[in-house]
């Protein structure tokens, strides 16, 4: 299962296992569960089982099949390193990342305490950006555990920020995604919150991106921040060349 996305820092995405079980805050509007309520509506046969963690092995080696040059967002339906995912799966869908150096994968997880566990049997190639999502600073932890892994390209996805993150270690990390929630229920994000977090990426020279205000109604609320938008994305930087303040 693999399709085109409106996700603005990525081309696509594949799904070789739908379905999560909420772990934090960050989690409870959670985007990847109304949408597959939906596809369960309208009959999707990858969705049987509605949201419950479910694996599809036969679509592990799909990206090999790809030719041309794609990025890539891994799981967007639910977390590859959910406890619900045998470590066995996990490194074949690694393997296939692995072998397939043409495209980029973008991996993001919340159980970062799992990733540290097992990052160590993982193959981490540069095509592999290792993220972690950190909503507020109750979760800094992830942000600790994805800096102790062997990934090329560590990145934070700080949406949707529901709190203010005015002391994120930085020094190990290329990339920080910012974004407010947004649907019905929408928590509300703060302008001085990525206000800081822009500082601080601007402080260690990492790249910023900012996804969008978000709100009920986020095409009314836009991604235009001073007035224009920031799509930096991560140039692969090692910790050695990294600025730090």
């Amino acid at each position: 299962m693999a399709a085109k996305t409106g996700i603005e820092w990525t081309e696509m995405t594949w799904n070789p296992v739908t379905g999560c079980i909420k772990v934090s805050q960050g989690c409870k509007h959670c985007y990847a569960e109304k949408m597959a309520k939906r596809l369960v509506a309208m009959g999707a046969a990858r969705y049987a089982n509605g949201f419950t963690p479910t694996l599809h092995h036969d679509l592990i080696d799909l990206p090999r099949t790809w030719k041309k040059p794609r990025t890539v967002f891994v799981n967007s339906m639910s977390d590859l390193f959910q406890e619900a995912v045998p470590t066995d799966f996990i490194r074949r869908v690694f393997d296939t990342m692995a072998a397939c150096r043409q495209h980029t994968f973008q991996v993001l997880t919340k159980r970062s305490e799992r990733l540290a566990e097992i990052a160590h049997l993982l193959p981490w190639t540069e095509n592999i950006w290792m993220g972690v999502s950190v909503e507020d600073s109750r979760v800094l932890q992830r942000v600790h555990d994805l800096a102790a892994t062997p990934a090329k390209v560590k990145f934070l996805s700080c949406e949707p920020l529901i709190g203010p993150l005015n002391d994120l270690p930085l020094l190990d990390i290329d990339w920080v995604i910012v974004g407010g929630e947004s649907g019905p229920g929408a928590r509300e994000m703060k302008e001085k919150w990525v206000r800081a977090i822009q500082r601080q990426c601007e402080r260690y020279n990492v790249s910023f991106f900012f996804k969008q205000w978000g709100g009920v109604r986020k095409d009314m609320t836009g991604r235009l921040l001073d007035g224009r938008t920031y799509d930096e994305m991560p140039d692969r930087r090692t910790s050695e060349t990294r600025t730090a303040a």
